[in-house]
């Protein structure tokens, strides 16, 4: 896809995400690492990643996609969200690149070969606002029949949700919260915009799970875990893994308490009334093994990020023969 369009003489209009920013020469989006350059979208981080590592798929936290699998994991620098609670802020809240560090696309294919994992992860920081260099990687690792993950906030422009059905293979998006005003006054994006994304990732072939960071006072109560909830059975279906994660403090919060298990428990017995099959609970110490929907028979062993496939063979209980939605191979 082409990553931009003309809208005057002096402006391009990003299509990286739903901001949608109109770039006048020399300016940047935003996210601050998409700039205008001659009237071309030039992304500032391209092949300067800043952070690379090896994690456990289950860091993602993906727990119905290639479970106890190793996956590349890469980020950059910038986001287009301002959440003053990111664990990753040291990151994600700066423009500074440190072009010094170069991994061609190429580079992090073979980094992923020679360390043997299934997959590579775009993660750590908002991977939509580098699209140009994930894709770039992703198309090669398909190639070496590696798969692709995005750990993403859900604001992927339209364009962009199209054009990733031909690579990606996984993804987990963050609902941080079922409140317009907050996505507006407090992450400076919109709601309905992540909604729109996640109805899309729901649709197609991509394999989605949800992470809900549950913070205190903020996004905690009743009222809203019942209208996320009704919104994921009814809008994207009852198959789909919610992850609820403790909240402990960081960043511009560091007043705000940690999120109880109690908490995480009221979430997790509320999204089971409607329906929902796979809720795991992270950042806490609690029981995160699958279990058959229909027999309760324990299918995954988890203990922290480590899984062990113990009755599951081919998306399928052993003792019931229950389907088990997910990737597993």
């Amino acid at each position: 896809m082409k990553y931009y369009r003309y809208k005057d003489d002096n402006a391009i209009v990003c299509l990286l995400c739903k901001h949608y920013c109109t770039l006048k020469k020399d300016k940047n989006g935003i996210c601050g690492i998409n700039y205008n350059r001659d009237s071309h979208l030039v992304n500032k981080t391209y092949a300067h990643p800043s952070a690379v590592h090896i994690d456990p798929i289950e860091k993602k936290p993906l727990y119905h996609f290639l479970p106890a699998s190793k996956s590349l994991s890469i980020g950059t620098v910038g986001c287009n969200f301002k959440c003053p609670f990111c664990q990753n802020y040291s990151i994600s809240q700066t423009t500074k690149i440190d072009e010094s560090v170069i991994y061609t696309p190429q580079d992090i294919v073979d980094l992923a070969i020679e360390n043997k994992t299934q997959s590579i992860s775009y993660t750590y920081n908002e991977p939509t606002i580098w699209y140009p260099y994930a894709k770039d990687i992703g198309v090669l690792a398909r190639e070496k029949g590696m798969k692709n993950v995005f750990v993403s906030s859900g604001y992927e422009s339209k364009e962009v949700l199209e054009d990733m059905k031909s690579w990606l293979d996984a993804a987990n998006i963050d609902l941080k919260s079922f409140s317009h005003d907050y996505y507006k006054k407090v992450l400076k994006t919109n709601l309905d915009g992540v909604l729109e994304s996640l109805i899309e990732f729901a649709s197609s072939d991509i394999w989605l799970e949800i992470t809900t960071l549950l913070i205190p006072g903020v996004n905690d109560s009743k009222e809203e875990i019942h209208k996320m909830s009704q919104f994921i059975s009814s809008k994207l279906g009852t198959d789909i893994p919610w992850h609820f994660s403790a909240f402990h403090p960081d960043y511009k919060m560091l007043d705000t308490p940690n999120t109880t298990l109690e908490t995480l428990l009221k979430a997790k017995k509320i999204a089971q009334s409607y329906g929902i099959k796979y809720i795991y609970l992270g950042n806490i110490q609690n029981d995160n093994s699958t279990y058959c929907y229909k027999c309760g028979d324990k299918l995954i062993d988890r203990i922290g990020f480590g899984s062990d496939v113990i009755d599951l063979s081919n998306g399928v209980c052993k003792s019931c023969k229950e389907p088990i939605k997910g990737v597993w191979q």
